[in-house]
């Protein structure tokens, strides 16, 4: 089985709460998606999604995709995108980094790979080890009374642990988690997420002034170092995310007992491959981990809910449904989602099909 052909298509995804707010004055009301179809010459296809919360999340951005396929497609096709390893290493040959753009061609391989044994993508991480991935649901910097609002509607769908999206005004960041944190119900819990949005002395300042309350607090500062230094001086539970960005990290992370919780967005750490290793390192290590990735529609979202299926139920945290954030879709079939939880099909591959209708032609194919 050889690749054939590569195609490259976008879509925005208007977010469907209308403004995504989050950490330090950042904000967007269309995210747009790339998507990544792999055609072979046995007539498998596969694809893969790769969506940035934003054009200024990170150093990510909506054009890398196609950037990269310029570079990467006239030699990606003739290969075997069964060898997962071999693409992984030719895409890293090519272009040092830009992980989140190399992506969705990884996410399509294992979508080939996965159909060709006709098993699930979960099937070939490891197999089934949760049946149903707990769910969060962000709630964006909004009013207090915006925010109680839209958490209880989240609750009342199914939803048990919520993400706060703090990080833009310390003193309005206090009193949100104040307000909103003693709501929880038993059985709920509550993240406090500043996206990297604080300096060190406010995000010491916000941990102080609600140290009796609990929840976890989300990476509060720019980097590593910086929120080393904020969980030297709290007890509160604290989970590092946009700072992962590879085995490099999690080695750190390990080694300093940096973090008690780890996200883990898998184009961020530059493939659903390296994200496999990174999580089975950081499980073997005791640490429990998150499963998921910067935005996306229903084929991200997949790759999600299979990445979470694949995790040992006591060492995942929570996963999300990333596809109801959109009011358009990126393809059909995929994940459902009942009672809170994510189940990821078990259909062979991914057990999601790209949506051309809302996709439109293609911007780049090769082959």
């Amino acid at each position: 089985m050889k690749i054939s052909g590569i195609r490259i298509y976008k879509t925005a995804l208007p977010y469907i709460g209308g403004t995504y707010q989050w950490g330090a004055g950042n904000g967007f009301s269309t995210a747009i998606s790339s998507l990544v179809v792999i055609d072979t010459d046995a007539g498998v296809q596969g694809c893969g999604e790769f969506t940035p919360c934003g054009e200024n999340y990170m150093i990510a951005h909506s054009e890398g995709v196609e950037a990269f396929a310029r570079l990467a497609a006239p030699r990606l096709i003739g290969e075997d995108p069964r060898q997962i390893t071999r693409i992984e290493r030719l895409m890293d040959s090519i272009v040092q980094g830009h992980g989140y753009a190399k992506s969705p061609f990884d996410i399509a391989c294992w979508d080939i790979l996965a159909k060709v044994c006709e098993v699930p993508v979960w099937m070939l991480l490891g197999g089934k080890l949760t049946d149903g991935a707990p769910m969060y649901r962000v709630v964006p910097q909004k009013s207090v009374e915006e925010t109680v609002a839209e958490l209880e509607a989240h609750r009342l769908s199914g939803y048990r642990q919520f993400q706060i999206k703090v990080g833009n005004d310390w003193v309005v960041d206090i009193e949100r988690i104040r307000e909103v944190v003693p709501l929880l119900k038993k059985g709920e819990k509550a993240m406090a997420d500043a996206n990297q949005g604080w300096r060190v002395d406010n995000a010491l300042r916000v941990a102080r002034a609600t140290r009796d309350l609990d929840y976890i607090l989300e990476q509060p500062c720019r980097t590593y170092e910086e929120s080393q230094q904020v969980r030297r001086k709290t007890d509160l539970p604290m989970k590092l995310d946009e700072c992962i960005t590879g085995m490099h990290m999690a080695q750190r992370i390990v080694a300093d007992q940096g973090a008690d919780i780890c996200c883990l967005k898998i184009s961020n750490l530059g493939s659903l491959s390296k994200a496999q290793r990174v999580r089975d390192f950081f499980i073997e290590n005791r640490i429990p981990v998150v499963s998921e990735d910067s935005w996306g529609g229903e084929v991200t979202t997949a790759a999600v809910a299979h990445f979470a299926a694949s995790t040992p139920k006591e060492f995942l945290i929570n996963s999300t449904d990333l596809m109801n954030y959109n009011t358009r879709s990126t393809g059909v079939g995929g994940p459902s989602v009942a009672d809170g939880k994510l189940y990821a099909t078990d259909q062979p591959g991914l057990g999601v099909t790209p949506n051309y209708d809302s996709l439109g032609d293609p911007v780049a194919t090769y082959g």
